[in-house]
């Protein structure tokens, strides 16, 4: 399917030389973090993915694959203000948003903000942490602002949360509700490094050669660089593709499908359609072009929709994955 591709009605290039230099500062980016992440690439582009589109990602993936330092590395590379939740058992939600704090020498209570009031935002192992600090951390994403004593505090412009999973360790953890998972445009699915990428990075930790990061742009770029992304093109046909594999999800049969009808409890909400337009538009505009061919859509349908398909007992009883449910609906499903 890479060659196919559906016309659209924006020829390449056809955003001037605006549109232009913003593809120039996204591929900076990407190569300036790409001095300092060794490999990732799938994870750096989903995570560009998010900023453009103004919205937040789960990232699971087993320790020790830089998920961390390649969330800190983008902030930096974009001059944006970062920090790092660890969450655990005991994390309060004060602790994360902020608390209020009395002042003897004015007899006053003043605001403390809390680590959540800073541009990209690091939730590390997300799922350690109880019910209430999780729906903290949630009613912030969606309502970008939280209340402390009384007054409402926006959050800052940007606003983009990276939450993380261990994929491989279960004991003492509050695995996130479906309606909760369902907040995250994405859910990023990072893989260990190729040989190759193995050697450069035992290279330099050996040879104590990690490069600096440059920022290559900042804040005030970032909204141009959003509204460039959501001008991509999405041509009807696409969009029809869309609205058929979200349809594909809830009645499999429709598309001749019905293997997969006792296996899917529960399909996607027109939410996910939404995200899954964005996310093809926003991935597009990194690789450079200003429309959206269909290996955008299924590139980036595994992150969009896997989360969010509920499974039914027997599925598990089978071993089948939410991976493999998306993989057989991207086979099943052809273009209109």
């Amino acid at each position: 399917m890479t060659e196919q591709r559906i016309e659209s009605s924006v020829a390449p290039g056809a955003g001037g030389a605006g549109t232009a230099t913003l593809h120039q500062v996204i591929a900076d980016v990407r190569a300036e973090v790409g001095r300092v992440i060794v490999g990732q690439e799938r994870l750096i582009d989903r995570l560009l993915v998010a900023l453009l589109t103004a919205n937040h990602a789960l990232v699971e993936g087993v320790p020790g694959l830089a998920k961390t330092l390649s969330v800190s590395t983008l902030a930096r590379t974009l001059r944006l203000s970062f920090s790092r939740v660890q969450f655990t058992p005991d994390l309060l939600p004060a602790d994360l948003t902020g608390t209020l704090v009395f002042q003897p020498r004015e007899a006053e209570f003043h605001i403390r903000r809390g680590p959540v009031f800073a541009n990209v935002v690091l939730a590390d192992e997300i799922n350690r942490a109880p019910a209430k600090v999780q729906s903290a951390l949630l009613e912030a994403m969606q309502e970008r602002q939280v209340s402390i004593g009384g007054e409402t505090l926006a959050l800052p412009d940007p606003f983009i949360v990276f939450a993380t999973q261990n994929p491989i360790e279960h004991e003492g953890t509050y695995p996130l509700p479906e309606a909760q998972l369902d907040r995250f445009m994405l859910e990023i699915h990072v893989d260990y490094p190729e040989r190759e990428e193995e050697r450069a990075i035992l290279a330099r930790a050996l040879d104590g050669s990690e490069p600096d990061v440059r920022a290559v742009t900042g804040r005030d770029q970032i909204a141009a660089l959003r509204q460039a992304s959501a001008r991509v093109e999405v041509d009807e046909r696409l969009r029809e593709y869309v609205v058929r594999l979200m349809e594909a999800t809830r009645n499999p049969d429709r598309y001749r499908l019905g293997e997969l009808s006792p296996l899917v409890e529960y399909g996607a909400s027109p939410r996910a359609s939404v995200f899954l337009a964005r996310a093809a538009q926003a991935y597009a505009f990194i690789q450079g072009r200003d429309y959206v061919l269909p290996d955008d859509v299924k590139a980036m349908a595994r992150d969009v929709l896997r989360h969010r398909l509920v499974l039914s007992y027997e599925a598990e009883a089978q071993s089948i994955t939410q991976a493999l449910v998306v993989e057989r609906l991207l086979d099943g499903v052809g273009i209109p």
